[in-house]
């Protein structure tokens, strides 16, 4: 492995702190581009001239309260799926906050709910940065300090 590449597991958990989520569970799939959220609700509308999203998040069980989303949308692109099947999707971009490390990252938002992990990390959001042993999973501690600011704890 390459010096300063952290190893983490194959499922981790995240915090997402300019969505207002302080944990999600994710899975990390260096087969997959890009990353994707599930979102169980999404509209767009418009702040200024800027086309904006809002959508809500269920974290995950127990977290039985969908959080309420708000951010600039990013993009809207095909993205296809490991069946060769591409749908259109909208995109975000948003600070991601994983294994001690604050990073930007692009999200599409998309149905996750028949999936295991209502996140997928992508090998665009794992290059440079971190490597992924299969054998492992949950190797770091929860984000607990996901919204204080870089410095502060």
């Amino acid at each position: 492995m390459s010096a300063g590449v952290i190893t983490l597991g194959w499922r981790e958990r995240l915090a997402l702190p300019q969505l207002g989520i302080g944990q999600l569970k994710a899975k990390l799939d260096t087969g997959a581009r890009s990353s994707a959220l599930h979102v169980d609700t999404l509209e767009t509308f418009r702040r200024g001239d800027a086309l904006w999203l809002r959508f809500s998040v269920s974290p995950g069980r127990r977290h039985p309260h969908a959080v309420l989303c708000e951010a600039p949308a990013l993009d809207r692109r095909v993205v296809v799926d490991t069946g060769g099947h591409g749908t259109e999707r909208w995109f975000v971009r948003s600070e991601v906050v994983l294994a001690g490390e604050r990073f930007e990252i692009d999200i599409s938002l998309t149905d996750r709910r028949h999936m295991l992990f209502p996140m997928l990390l992508g090998r665009s959001a794992l290059h440079g940065r971190f490597a992924v042993d299969p054998a492992l999973s949950y190797t770091q501690p929860r984000p607990r300090s996901a919204f204080a600011r870089p410095g502060l704890s």
